[in-house]
C-alpha cells in the first residue's frame, strides 16, 4: 500500500471489464437561487460562458440510455444534483422518469435529489412521494446558524423558506435526510444541531465538513474569489472553514448524545461508516471508502468527470457525446483518479491507527502536503468513539444490535 501505481484486487474488478456506479446529473449545472458563501459549485459556470442552461431533453436521452447500458448493477442510482435541480421543471423530471422506464431494461431505478429546500410546494412533493424519490435536504441547523451562509441570491435568509419546504415533505410523506454542512458558524454547538434536526422531524443526517482554500483567478472581472483545487498555487483557508479541532468536537459532541440513545433510531452517515470500518465492511460513503471512482458525474452539457468536487479541467475525462459512460468508467484516467487517493497517501497516514477507517478522507481536503487538513478532527471523534464503536462492533458479531449498546464502565 502506498507505492505509486499499485492496485487492490477489489479496484482491479471494479475498474476492469464490468462497470459499477452511480449517476450524478447536473441538469442545469451550478445554476442556482441562493448564493451560500461556501458553495464549491457556484463559480462552475465560469468554464462555460457565465451561463448553464437547462440540460437539453435529446442529451437527457442519451445520458439515461447510456448509463442504462454502461452501469452492469442489478438496481440503478441516479443522483439530481445541482447548483438546484428544481430549476429544471417538473416536466424535465417527468421525461426523466419516462426514459428510465424505456431504456432500464426492467431493472429498478433509484432517483435522489439534493435540494436546498427553497422551491418546494405541495405540488413537488405530491411528485416526489409518488415516484419514489428519496430528498436529501440542505439544511444548517437553527436559524442563525444556517444564514450565516445559506443566503438568497438578494443577499437575505433562507430558513424559513427551508423550514416551509420540509414542511411541505412531512405532510406528503416524503422520504427525506438531511445534509448539514459543518462552517465556522457551527462550531461549539455539534449537539444543538443534533437535536434542533431531531426536532424537525429528520432520522438521517449527513454532516459535511466545509473546508475549502480559495483563489483569486487571475483573467476573472468579478474578482471573486473561487474554490481552488488541493493543488492550485497561492491559494487561502475560506473564512467560513471549520477549525479541525471544531470539527473533531462538534462530531464528538453528538455522537455523545447518539450513542446513549439513538442507535438504531437515528442514523448518521458518519457513524456507521465508521461502525462498517470497524467491522471491515466497506462503508456507505465514499470519502472513507479505500479510493475514488464510484461515481460519474454528468454536467448540462455532457461533460463528464469522476466527481462533483473536481469538476476543473484538468479532471474532465471527456463529453457523453463523444464517449459512453462505461468507456470513462473503464479509462485510465478514471482509473488513475480513483487510486491515488490510497496511492497518494503520506507516511503519517500510512502508519496511523486510525487508518483503516479514515483512508485518508476525501482528496478535496488534502491540502497539506497530501495530508487531509481536517486529520486531527477525525483522529479526535475516532478515538472518542473507539470504546462505543468496539462494543457494537462485538455485538455485531454476536448477532445482535448495536442499539443493544451498553455504555456502563464507558467513559
Amino acid at each position: 500500500m502506498g507505492a505509486g501505481g499499485t492496485i487492490t484486487f477489489s479496484e482491479a474488478s471494479r475498474f476492469g471489464r464490468s462497470t459499477a456506479f452511480s449517476l450524478m446529473l447536473k441538469p442545469v449545472g451550478s445554476r442556482c437561487n441562493l448564493r451560500c458563501s461556501y458553495c464549491y459549485y457556484l463559480d462552475k459556470a465560469s468554464y462555460y460562458g457565465g451561463r448553464e442552461p437547462v440540460m437539453e431533453l435529446p442529451l437527457l436521452e442519451r445520458c439515461i440510455r447510456d448509463f442504462c447500458e454502461s452501469c452492469d448493477l442489478p438496481e440503478l442510482t441516479v443522483e439530481w444534483h445541482g447548483g438546484e435541480p428544481l430549476l429544471a421543471g417538473m416536466e424535465f423530471f417527468r421525461s426523466a422518469l419516462q426514459l428510465e422506464r424505456k431504456y432500464s431494461g426492467g431493472r429498478p431505478v433509484h432517483n435522489t435529489l439534493q435540494t436546498n429546500g427553497v422551491l418546494l410546494n405541495a405540488d413537488w412533493a405530491a411528485f416526489f412521494h409518488d415516484n419514489g424519490f428519496l430528498i436529501g435536504l440542505s439544511l444548517d441547523g437553527p436559524e442563525d446558524i444556517h444564514d450565516c451562509f445559506r443566503m438568497s441570491s438578494s443577499g437575505g435568509g433562507t430558513f424559513r423558506d427551508v423550514m416551509h419546504g420540509l414542511e411541505t415533505l412531512h405532510r406528503s410523506r416524503v422520504e427525506f435526510n438531511t445534509l448539514t454542512t459543518v462552517s465556522k458558524a457551527g462550531e461549539g454547538r455539534g449537539a444543538e444541531v443534533y437535536r434542533f434536526l431531531k426536532s424537525v422531524g429528520s432520522r438521517y443526517m449527513q454532516f459535511m465538513p466545509v473546508y475549502e482554500h480559495i483563489v483569486t483567478v487571475p483573467h476573472s472581472s468579478s474578482n471573486v474569489p473561487c474554490i481552488a483545487p488541493p493543488s492550485a498555487e497561492k491559494s487561502v483557508l475560506a473564512p467560513w472553514s471549520v477549525a479541525p479541532e471544531a470539527f473533531g468536537r462538534y462530531l464528538c459532541d453528538i455522537f455523545d448524545v447518539w450513542v446513549r440513545g439513538d442507535v438504531g433510531q437515528y442514523f448518521v452517515l458518519t457513524f456507521d461508516a465508521a461502525l462498517s470500518s470497524w467491522c471491515g465492511v466497506q462503508p456507505g460513503i465514499c470519502t472513507f471508502c479505500e479510493s475514488c471512482g464510484g461515481n460519474l458525474t454528468v454536467e448540462h452539457n455532457g461533460d463528464i468527470y469522476p466527481c462533483d468536487h473536481f469538476v476543473y479541467p484538468q479532471w474532465r475525462l471527456g463529453n457523453i457525446r463523444d464517449m459512453s459512460l462505461r468507456t470513462a468508467a473503464l479509462s485510465p484516467s478514471q482509473a488513475l483518479f480513483g487510486t491515488a487517493k490510497r496511492n497518494s497517501l503520506p507516511r503519517k497516514c500510512l502508519v496511523c491507527r486510525w487508518l483503516r477507517v479514515c483512508n485518508g478522507g476525501c482528496p478535496k481536503h488534502r491540502f497539506d502536503v497530501g495530508l487531509n487538513s481536517l486529520c486531527e478532527g477525525y483522529a479526535m471523534f475516532y478515538s472518542h468513539a473507539a470504546p462505543a464503536m468496539d462494543k457494537m462492533k462485538a455485538l455485531l458479531s454476536e448477532g445482535r444490535a448495536p442499539s443493544e449498546l451498553d455504555l456502563s464502565g464507558v467513559q
